[in-house]
């Protein structure tokens, strides 16, 4: 009997794109793909937000004499963000019809905005501990934080403001670029602070299960976020050309 040798069937790098391409523009243009992606993430943010409660409500109950401490108003944070974007997703249909555009705006760029203020206040607590470990002055940092994060709303609100009055593109283009700033700085307070405070804590004997835990936290929360705010910015860019 002959034997019978199965050629690799090779598709030029061309017709794989063209592949590729109809598959994203048949998700692109059907309604049922978009609308089981955004309940997905509906489902996926609440989840997170109803987390972030159940953590906030454990502290709460565990150490109540402390206060509003850094830690509770991270998740308390963390709870609106998600939840915000929870109830965008989750009526994504009345969101994106709303008139005047400039609303629509808002509710999608809000919950992005307040993930910087959210994230950011991760690395004024890093901040605050590595400063306090290396003896130097932690006064400005909170000063700083809440400058920038000011700074940062009053910017976004006039940039709304501006495209109620006159629905410019051009606007909306500096609004966007302006998101994509923001998201590059969070990157980097996350890569500066992040960076610094672990390699400060390798320095120190490794003794304990659960310095080791800590030291895991600190350099896996740094690469993760400094990713994320990352592809935030480069999803923004590549949206905007």
């Amino acid at each position: 009997m002959g034997r019978i040798i199965k050629m690799p069937v090779e598709l030029p790098a061309m017709e794989i794109g063209a592949m590729v391409g109809d598959w994203w523009e048949e998700i692109n243009e059907s309604t049922q793909w978009q609308d089981g992606i955004f309940y997905a993430l509906c489902g996926a943010y609440a989840l997170v937000s109803a987390v972030a409660l159940i953590q906030l409500i454990r502290i709460e109950l565990r150490v109540p004499e402390y206060g509003w401490t850094t830690q509770k108003v991270f998740h308390l944070m963390n709870f609106i963000v998600n939840g915000v974007r929870a109830i965008v997703f989750g009526f994504h249909k009345q969101v994106f019809t709303m008139n005047p555009q400039a609303l629509v705006l808002v509710l999608l760029d809000l919950p992005g905005l307040l993930f910087f203020s959210t994230y950011t206040l991760l690395v004024l607590f890093w901040a605050e501990i590595y400063h306090q470990a290396r003896s130097l002055p932690t006064d400005k940092l909170r000063v700083v934080y809440i400058s920038v994060n000011v700074a940062m709303y009053f910017v976004q609100v006039c940039i709304w403001v501006y495209l109620w009055v006159d629905d410019n593109s051009i606007v909306e283009l500096i609004g966007k670029i302006f998101i994509a700033v923001v998201s590059i700085l969070a990157a980097l307070g996350f890569l500066v602070y992040g960076g610094r405070l672990f390699f400060m804590l390798r320095r120190f004997p490794i003794e304990s299960k659960g310095r080791r835990k800590k030291l895991h936290e600190v350099g896996s929360v740094t690469a993760i976020c400094f990713t994320c705010f990352l592809i935030r910015c480069f999803v923004v860019n590549l949206y905007t050309t």
